[in-house]
């Protein structure tokens, strides 16, 4: 037996402990700087909470906030014009760190995740040099979501996207300590190039689909494809972002635009974990979401802000009464239901890209846990809705192939087949936001109605109504 002098077994155990000490040290650093997180912002009021409040998607989906916010300054080309985020469409209020739909949390750093607002929060103007009116839970008709990703991408695709650049950048803004700058170095900037470029792979499924546009997202195929694995098929369920308002009135009725769910809760839930809400964090604690449908259940659309003839909007009633009444007012024995697609006859492609495939496999997803969705199904046509808000809904149809109401008011064949949307300044005399024209071309995307799923056929009701019948309905659609 070899005998080791008793000098160098105390050196040995003198460095055991010290690497002992060392590792333990270093994984209290790494839980700290990565894992360890912090409780979320509390905000006072439901309605910001709504805005800025985090559903979750931080941990998984989160964005370091440092390299989030530099990225436009960085990056102004890849953007489609200059303004930073604001130039995506992404507007917020109150001094808020992040844009209304962003949230920020730290999980050992801060990151950025998105929420409800994202896509559901409206900007409008009353003219081109007034400032913009934000109204949370709105159809976020100016929010280019798909944009949004490219950017992302095309930053990470970009030889810049480095860590000198992006410390350099982040430098004139915030000091990160000596620890954190070596972090992010070696860790955090070269991990978030990976997982951007990963949208890329992850989104392939899009190259063979037009363009969503302004204010429209295929959430359908987002959820079969990435959610749910479902194998990648043609379908484009491209559609409208559509509002959330009084929506306590609708639950237990026809919900999303094809009426595929009547909980309140399982929508806000699926919605939820369709934008990347991690599905472990939903067995504890529903607290957010909860309060977004709190928000969602009550809040109320504001009024139309322009003059209205109310002695027009009085006859216009009469004709709403007798032409529109039946499917959207209060109360109306179709308000609310699903419309057959072989009446209604406007474009059927969202409708076709959910199955009843579809519907069992999300209805499988939570079948081990307590959140399963249960009430999705298949439909065949889509839902008419309640027209409460109805002058901030535009673009119209559920593909939002419609520019404004009077162009709703008239046959197929005369409604734009090509228009400008995104823009925010509102026309107060067609009902709509301003489509054509210079700054609407430069603030918006070319809704092109002859590609496939922006078709803005169908809806031929009121259509045949005279002149001045038209004028005064929409004088009372105006109060709605």
């Amino acid at each position: 037996m070899i005998r080791v002098p008793s000098r160098l077994r105390s050196l040995w155990t003198v460095v055991a402990i010290v690497a002992l000490v060392v590792g333990v040290i270093g994984g209290v650093i790494a839980y700290a700087k990565f894992y360890r997180a912090q409780p979320a912002p509390v905000f006072s009021s439901d309605e910001d909470h709504f805005l800025y409040g985090s559903l979750g998607t931080e941990g998984e989906h989160g964005i370091p906030y440092w390299i989030w916010l530099v990225l436009p300054r960085i990056f102004p080309e890849h953007l489609p014009r200059p303004g930073g985020y604001a130039a995506l469409g992404f507007m917020s209020r109150g001094g808020s760190e992040v844009p209304a739909g962003f949230s920020r949390v730290t999980i050992g750093y801060p990151r950025v995740g998105v929420n409800c607002a994202l896509c559901h929060t409206a900007v409008w103007r009353e003219r081109p040099t007034a400032p913009p009116t934000i109204v949370p839970a709105g159809p976020a008709h100016q929010t280019g979501m798909q944009e949004y990703r490219r950017f992302l991408i095309a930053c990470a695709s970009d030889e810049r996207f480095n860590a000198a650049t992006i410390l350099g950048e982040i430098a004139k803004n915030y000091r990160l300590s000596l620890l954190d700058r070596a972090l992010y170095r070696l860790l955090l900037i070269p991990s978030t190039r990976r997982r951007l470029l990963a949208l890329q792979r992850s989104g392939e499924w899009m190259h063979a689909r037009p363009e969503w546009g302004r204010g429209r997202a295929d959430v359908i195929n987002d959820a079969k494809f990435s959610l749910l694995r479902r194998p990648i098929d043609d379908t484009s369920g491209t559609a409208d972002t559509v509002p959330l308002w009084n929506l306590r009135q609708r639950d237990g009725k026809a919900l999303f635009w094809d009426g595929s769910n009547s909980s309140l809760k399982e929508s806000v839930l699926a919605s939820a974990l369709v934008m990347g809400t991690a599905a472990d964090s939903l067995d504890n604690d529903q607290s957010s979401l909860a309060r977004v449908q709190n928000y969602i259940s009550g809040v109320r659309p504001p009024a139309y802000p322009f003059p209205i003839d109310h002695a027009a909007a009085q006859q216009g009633r009469t004709i709403f009464d007798a032409a529109c009444a039946s499917c959207h007012a209060p109360g109306g024995p179709r308000t609310g239901s699903v419309i057959p697609i072989a009446e209604l006859g406007t474009d059927r492609r969202r409708l076709d890209a959910w199955t009843a495939d579809d519907a069992k496999a999300i209805g499988a997803l939570g079948e081990d846990r307590g959140w399963k969705l249960v009430t999705f199904r298949k439909t065949n046509g889509y839902v008419a809705v309640p027209l409460d808000g109805v002058w901030l809904r535009a673009p119209y149809l559920h593909n939002g192939s419609v520019p404004s109401l009077a162009d709703l008011l008239e046959p197929p064949e005369r409604r734009p087949r090509d228009f400008w949307r995104g823009y925010d300044v509102y026309d107060p005399v067609k009902v709509g936001f301003v489509s054509s024209g210079t700054e609407a071309r430069r603030n918006g995307t070319l809704h092109d109605a002859t590609k496939p799923g922006n078709s803005h056929s169908g809806h031929a009701y009121g259509t045949e109504l005279p002149a001045e019948s038209k004028r005064v309905l929409l004088e009372f659609l105006k109060t709605q």
